[in-house]
């Protein structure tokens, strides 16, 4: 499967919408156009759906389905965080606007892989969400933790098995959104501490950790009802 130049992609006009907001989020730029890439019109001759689970694909094409994926996770999370009908009541007026940039953000990213990848890009997910109480403030605000710290990691992994490197500067132009997510949302459940950059998600040199597809799909896996698989992955 090759990727052929596109003069320059944007993402998705209808999702592009500036976000004005009294937060430092308003800054993250994920309505910001960026160069990029969109997959020929050529469909490998495989289904992308066997026994096996949904196939993400080989190459790049394969990562780019691998971030689809954990953006359709994360945009149905915040997307049902919001539409909840305890929403209103849990959370304060700040948080909410907070809550409601980053389900904002998400849905762009989302719509920004599917439409760079096109016909290639893997099916809708069907998420399971059974565990998380979203009538209670905690168990929102750790699920968040949990999917903002896993998408900065598993960008960080994935960053190295992209071949072509301007592929590389949009999945760096993401994962510092993904960054400020993760940050937020630890202020948020420790205010007035250093929970942003706790030593658990950033090294003694100040680098925050990676994971491969493989240890970031397992760990997504109990909310995602949709069987994925990731083993035609670039490992190198």
């Amino acid at each position: 499967m090759e990727l052929k130049k596109n003069n320059e992609a944007e993402f998705p006009a209808s999702t592009a919408k500036p976000l004005h907001r009294r937060s430092f989020l308003k800054y993250a730029g994920a309505a910001t156009a960026v160069t990029a890439f969109v997959l020929s019109s050529c469909k490998d001759d495989d289904d992308p759906k066997n026994d096996s689970g949904v196939d993400l694909g080989t190459g790049d094409t394969g990562i780019l389905n691998y971030a689809y994926a954990l953006e359709q996770l994360e945009a149905a999370f915040y997307t049902t965080v919001v539409a909840n009908a305890s929403f209103a009541t849990i959370f304060s007026t700040e948080e909410k606007t907070i809550l409601t940039d980053l389900r904002d953000h998400e849905i762009i990213h989302r719509e920004f892989f599917k439409t760079a990848l096109g016909v290639n890009a893997i099916p809708g997910l069907e998420v399971d969400f059974s565990s998380i109480n979203f009538g209670d403030r905690a168990s929102v605000l750790n699920t968040a933790k949990t999917f903002e710290d896993l998408g900065v990691a598993a960008y960080n992994g994935a960053g190295k098995l992209l071949a072509d490197v301007n592929l590389v500067l949009v999945a760096g132009k993401i994962v510092s959104v993904e960054a400020r997510h993760a940050a937020v949302i630890r202020d948020l459940l420790m205010p007035n501490t250093a929970s942003f950059s706790g030593d658990d998600v950033v090294d003694a040199k100040g680098l925050d950790g990676a994971k491969t597809p493989t240890e970031v799909l397992a760990a997504a896996g109990p909310f995602i009802k949709t069987k994925i698989n990731a083993s035609n992955l670039p490992t190198t």
